[in-house]
């Protein structure tokens, strides 16, 4: 039976506490559902540390820990709450090697998720880091591209904002890239947006469309590939730009560095410019399938 990403990061996690490679800090770490079943049953004496409501400490106490030349895991339950816990990880553990020659390494579990849990606390907050330097951001939404980004966290000295989303912790499957044949258009997703893009492609193809698509994992630092950035050029109709964060954000500035090697229009979805409420009529959710489908096909007809 083929592994999870819930249980994929619940094993990681554990070989990270029983390897003693560092500490995992977090809030309600212990408590019922272990934060999504993506954490072993392990406690304090394991190296499972709870912290306090106080929001602003946290990354502090995760920051503290990395300088002790360990590699702590840090857990955030919920994106939005990067607001309050992203100062001491941005000021001072992502500085920490360019000014003082001291790496301080942090695997930040930044969770998102979105759905009736109100205008903080909910959908992927990714863009919060990526104006700033000394930081690797990374969504992986399958278990093999958590491996790889785990594995390379454990030999590199920067902080990575590892951007997870609930409704990915069940998949087992991998993702591929369709680029090949000369494409109308390409579909270039993020983080949960990834499921519905393929959803998207696959009905517009039934529908005798030429939709291509690549999967981001690496957000900062971004790079297309020789063969993604000629299959662009090659679409009549350049590309779109999908994310679960607000538009004026990673969205526009990744389409701005895909505008700059292609040539090619850059469009952009992401979450609507409005706070979410704690209802499904006030809810802010990231594009689904049908409106990625409605886009593509007023872009093409355009």
């Amino acid at each position: 039976m083929e592994k999870t990403l819930r249980l994929t990061i619940k094993e990681i996690v554990r070989s990270h506490l029983k390897k003693k490679i560092g500490k995992v800090f977090g809030q309600c770490l212990t408590a019922v559902g272990w934060v999504g079943g993506t954490l072993p049953e392990l406690y304090e004496k394991d190296g499972m540390v709870e912290l306090s409501m106080a929001d602003v400490a946290g990354g502090g106490f995760a920051v503290g820990a990395a300088l002790m030349n360990t590699r702590p895991i840090y857990v955030i339950r919920y994106q939005g709450f990067n607001w309050y816990n992203a100062p001491m990880i941005l000021n001072y553990a992502c500085k920490s090697m360019e000014i003082w020659k001291q790496p301080c390494p942090i695997f930040v579990r930044s969770i998102a998720m979105e759905g009736g849990i109100g205008p903080v606390a909910g959908s992927s907050h990714h863009s919060l880091y990526f104006r700033m330097p000394g930081i690797k951001i990374v969504s992986p939404m399958s278990p093999k591209e958590y491996i790889k980004i785990y594995q390379k966290f454990l030999s590199d000295k920067d902080v990575y904002y590892v951007s997870e989303h609930r409704g990915s912790y069940n998949n087992t499957s991998e993702f591929k890239n369709d680029i090949k044949e000369k494409k109308q258009l390409i579909i270039i997703a993020i983080s949960i947006t990834r499921f519905e893009a393929e959803k998207a492609k696959k009905n517009l193809e039934k529908q005798g469309y030429k939709i291509g698509i690549i999967h981001v994992v690496w957000i900062k630092p971004f790079k297309l590939k020789k063969n993604e950035i000629n299959a662009i050029k090659k679409t009549k109709h350049g590309c779109i730009l999908l994310d679960d964060d607000y538009v004026d954000g990673i969205a526009n500035a990744l389409g701005n560095k895909i505008n700059l090697d292609t040539g090619k229009k850059v469009h952009t979805m992401g979450l609507k410019d409005k706070s979410a409420g704690f209802s499904k009529r006030t809810d802010n959710l990231p594009p689904n399938a049908k409106e990625i489908e409605k886009k593509i096909k007023k872009i093409i007809s355009d």
